[in-house]
């Protein structure tokens, strides 16, 4: 059996993140991890040693994997840095951007007479720009991102940004695609340019994905 990625170290995010509001509510976003789950997956059919740090989702360990459960971006930012180094990084989490500046200690109940509820909230650490900031460097640092419209637009200007090495994106809210779908489309962006990749589903897109990676790997001085 090929294994391309043995005695190579991957570490992998995937699934939302929950941003506690008080001991009931949370604000958080429709990510199944499926994908960052796949990637994983593929990564250890490949030979690589994988941790893969998930969000709060409901889904088996892959084969081989090592995981780690978080729940909030706070958690997941440390459990990333407390991970590395790593010769690769997939961040394929849908990390919140933002998280409440206080958590209330009980149920924040409604009072008499009011109409409305303000919140105040406050920018989350960016885990894939501090990893791609990280020295020792992974030698490759993927990320994804999910936009609603100007996708080829937003994830070349995130992959610039960041400067990450491949940046996978896809719309979200297509039927049959992105989040809760077992399918996928989307678009890898690097340095030379773009690549399509589907539709298909994330079990096949992840073993592409990890392909790129290996390839890229493999082009590079050790």
């Amino acid at each position: 059996m090929s294994a391309p990625l043995a005695g190579r170290r991957v570490l992998v995010t995937a699934g939302p993140t929950f941003e506690d509001l008080d001991p009931v509510r949370f604000l958080g976003n429709r990510s199944s991890g499926k994908m960052g789950f796949a990637v994983a997956a593929a990564a250890a059919d490949a030979g690589a040693e994988v941790v893969l740090i998930a969000g709060p989702v409901h889904l088996p360990t892959p084969a081989g994997v090592h995981r780690i459960d978080v729940r909030s971006a706070a958690q997941m930012h440390a459990a990333v840095f407390a991970a590395l180094p790593a010769d690769v990084y997939v961040g394929a989490a849908a990390v919140a951007d933002f998280t409440p500046a206080q958590v209330a200690p009980s149920k924040i109940k409604k009072r008499g007479g009011e109409t409305g509820l303000e919140l105040q909230l406050v920018r989350t650490r960016d885990i894939l720009a501090d990893v791609a900031a990280h020295r020792p460097r992974p030698r490759v640092v993927m990320g994804f991102a999910a936009e609603t419209d100007d996708v080829d637009s937003h994830a070349r200007a995130k992959r610039a940004a960041k400067d990450v090495d491949l940046l996978a994106a896809n719309r979200v809210g297509v039927p049959g695609s992105g989040f809760e779908s077992d399918d996928n489309q989307l678009v890898v962006h690097d340095a030379a340019g773009s690549h399509a990749l589907g539709p298909d589903s994330k079990t096949r897109l992840a073993t592409t994905l990890v392909a790129m990676i290996t390839a890229r790997l493999a082009s590079e001085a050790p």
